[in-house]
């Protein structure tokens, strides 16, 4: 297996579709580490900034430790297109090793809300799913925004994401497309 995998050798999606008004972003990997041993990266707050690309100079700026709970506040400096941007997020649900919820109360967007969920594999994995509801600010230029601006720039953090998540915790390669089937001879 491959140290530094591309998303494309992955065996991962990533999806974006208007709800109503906002948006939902889906993404799901499957990695080869077990469960107990995953969700403890995911537990610390300041592990984010392994996973986010470099160009938004992303860091927690909450003091250590964090104490992961329902109400827990973490503040985020990040840099969007060069701009610098505070973030807060509350985490809404905590119920560790299976899922969290985490709210953005200042930042960006009008709605950022992210569910993680980490399910066992029957081959001893997990697999990994974000669910986000997001609206970009912009009020009724929103859907603008988000077509020329947002999507493609979450789609593009959640692409180096699942790679870096990859790196870390091994992954499942892509499946081979099958071989077109040959017609069969009549007989």
């Amino acid at each position: 297996m491959s140290t530094t995998p591309r998303y494309e050798d992955l065996d991962a999606r990533i999806s974006v579709q208007r709800h109503g008004r906002y948006w939902l972003l889906e993404c799901e990997q499957t990695v080869t580490t077990p469960l107990e041993d995953l969700f403890p990266f995911f537990a610390d707050a300041y592990n984010l900034q392994e996973l986010t690309p470099g160009m938004l100079k992303f860091e927690v700026l909450t003091p250590k430790p964090i104490d992961m709970k329902p109400g827990a506040l973490i503040d985020y400096r990040l840099r969007v297109r060069g701009i610098p941007i505070r973030w807060r997020t509350e985490i809404e649900v905590w119920d560790p090793p299976h899922r969290f919820v985490d709210q953005q109360l200042k930042g960006p967007y009008e709605r950022w809300h992210h569910t993680h969920t980490f399910t066992p594999t029957p081959d001893g994995g997990t697999l990994c799913k974000d669910r986000v509801e997001y609206r970009p600010a912009g009020g009724p230029l929103a859907p603008i925004v988000n077509k020329f601006f947002v999507q493609r720039d979450v789609v593009n953090i959640f692409r180096y994401r699942t790679v870096e998540i990859a790196k870390r915790f091994g992954y499942v390669p892509k499946a081979a497309p099958a071989a077109p089937s040959s017609p069969v001879p009549a007989a």
